[in-house]
C-alpha cells in the first residue's frame, strides 16, 4: 500500500514557519552547482518514490507562483512539477498550476488520502502545509515524517509537533551543508 510521506523544512528547535510564516531559516541550495552531491542525491531518490504530492490552500498559494517557472531547479523542479497535485482547500474553485496541469481541489483531504492510498502507484508527498499535516496525523493517515534539519534556531514561530506523536526512527543522516534528515514512521 501507498504511504502518506510528510517533509517539513525544520530548524534544530521544531519550528516549521517563522513567526511570520516564512521560511528565512532553510538553507543549504539543495538544487546550486553548490550543492552538496549527497544531499542531493537524496532529494532526488526521494521525489522518485513520489508521484502525487498534496499541499494545504497556504503552501499551494504560496508555491504556485514559483515552481512553474522555477527552471533554475533543474531536473528536482522539473519533477516536482510534472507530480500529480491535490489542495486541500475549502473555498478554492480551481488550482492552476502554470503550464502543467492543474491540482485538483479536494474539500475532504483525508478521503482523498484514503482513496489514493488504496490505488496502485508510488508514494503520496504531503509538502509542508502543517494545519493539513495535523488533522491526517489526527486521522491516522501518515505514515512517515521527514523532517529536513537547518543547522539554526528560531524560539519562536510554529512548530512542526504541538502534541504528543509517538515515533520510531527510520533515518538520520547529516549532510556536508550542515543540514541533517531525520526520517520517522508513524507507530500506529
Amino acid at each position: 500500500m501507498r504511504k502518506l510521506i510528510v517533509q517539513q523544512w525544520v530548524t534544530v528547535d521544531n519550528i516549521a514557519a517563522e513567526e511570520d510564516g516564512g521560511l528565512g531559516f532553510v538553507s543549504g541550495e539543495p538544487f546550486s552547482e553548490k550543492t552538496d552531491p549527497a544531499f542531493k542525491a537524496s532529494l532526488m531518490g526521494f521525489i522518485d518514490s513520489v508521484d502525487t504530492m498534496l499541499l494545504g490552500a497556504n503552501t499551494y498559494a504560496q508555491s504556485k507562483d514559483y515552481w512553474p517557472h522555477a527552471v533554475e531547479q533543474g531536473e528536482y523542479g522539473e519533477k516536482l512539477n510534472n507530480l500529480t497535485k491535490f489542495v486541500a482547500s475549502s473555498a478554492l474553485a480551481a488550482a492552476p498550476w502554470g503550464d502543467f496541469p492543474a491540482a485538483t481541489v479536494t474539500r475532504d483531504p483525508a478521503a482523498t488520502v484514503r482513496d489514493l492510498k488504496a490505488r496502485g502507484g508510488k508514494d503520496i508527498w504531503l509538502w509542508g502545509s502543517l494545519s493539513l499535516m495535523r488533522s491526517l496525523l489526527a486521522a491516522g493517515l501518515v505514515d512517515e515524517v521527514r523532517m529536513l534539519v537547518c543547522p539554526v534556531s528560531r524560539g519562536t514561530g510554529t512548530r512542526v509537533f504541538t502534541d504528543r506523536q509517538d515515533l520510531e526512527p527510520v533515518e538520520a543522516t547529516l549532510f556536508g551543508n550542515g543540514l541533517a534528515l531525520l526520517r520517522y514512521a508513524i507507530r500506529k
